[in-house]
């Protein structure tokens, strides 16, 4: 049985980062990685990649807004929720691991400042061995201590950086990029300029060495302009080789106040909770 290091700052996909220790019964590698985009030597190249790379670094405006749906995914970890800065709250859903491991962890996140809820779903062979999971695996939400919880890339949300992915610091970290169609772009990223993102595991980008400088990604944006979707494909030499970390925003402007969890669903969060995810 191999051990993999997972978390819901992905998966908080950012997911690629640690916090939860998983056990899994498959090692194998994702995707392999594609060919960076190369931009052409022209002057009119160069103009064209200044003009993608401005749009890409606009197309995270509105998500400083704080009022959409995302979903984030990698390394067999997915997670989707929205956020909804107008009534300061924001809900998550995650998945750690797949149903073959020997353990699979699922997460219903949700944010209602001041307050923070997480109801936990442990589930496969190894799940009795969990610490406390005779405490964790209630199908209640356990009311979290700020204190606890805060910088968790798991468990904790800023509500003055509402986005789990970190998009913005991606786009700001992009090296080269071309338009490949209407409304895509294809380049290269320096993750060691984000490795704070969200979706990154700051381990992952350092084990890179010099590969994070130059990773490819692909990303779309919809007709005003705003980002939908950034693809980053690691390198084979990451840990996980060649896995492929994906990021979607959706609804912009349309996401719904997060519901608070009834009090009689609610327990207070057991030093367990907190262990599992340090």
């Amino acid at each position: 049985m191999t051990v993999r290091r997972l978390s819901a700052g992905l998966v908080a996909v950012a997911l690629l980062t640690p916090g939860v220790a998983a056990c899994t019964t498959s090692g194998e590698a994702g995707p392999s990685a594609t060919p960076s985009a190369t931009a052409t030597a022209t002057g009119a190249a160069s103009e064209a990649d200044t003009e993608a790379k401005q749009a890409l670094l606009d197309s995270t405006r509105e998500i400083r807004n704080g009022n959409f749906r995302f979903t984030m995914s990698g390394a067999g970890s997915v997670m989707e929720g929205q956020v909804h800065q107008p009534s300061q709250t924001a809900e998550m859903r995650v998945r750690l691991g797949e149903s073959t491991d020997d353990l699979a962890i699922s997460l219903d996140v949700i944010h209602a400042k001041p307050d923070s809820w997480v109801k936990l779903d442990l589930q496969g062979q190894a799940a009795s061995g969990v610490p406390g999971a005779d405490r964790l695996n209630l199908g209640k939400y356990h009311h979290l201590d700020q204190s606890r919880i805060q910088g968790n890339r798991s468990l904790g949300f800023d509500f003055d950086k509402v986005d789990p992915a970190g998009s913005e610091a991606l786009t700001q970290a992009v090296t080269d990029v071309r338009r490949t169609g209407d409304g895509a772009y294809a380049g290269t990223l320096d993750l060691s300029k984000a490795a704070d993102a969200g979706s990154l595991d700051p381990s992952v980008v350092t084990a890179l060495g010099a590969e994070a400088k130059s990773v490819p990604f692909t990303a779309t944006t919809d007709a005003q302009g705003r980002l939908t979707e950034m693809v980053i494909r690691l390198p084979e030499g990451g840990r996980p080789a060649g896995q492929e970390i994906r990021v979607t925003y959706s609804d912009y402007g349309n996401a719904t106040e997060a519901t608070k969890p009834p009090a009689d669903q609610v327990v207070e969060a057991p030093p367990e909770l907190y262990n599992l995810f340090d």
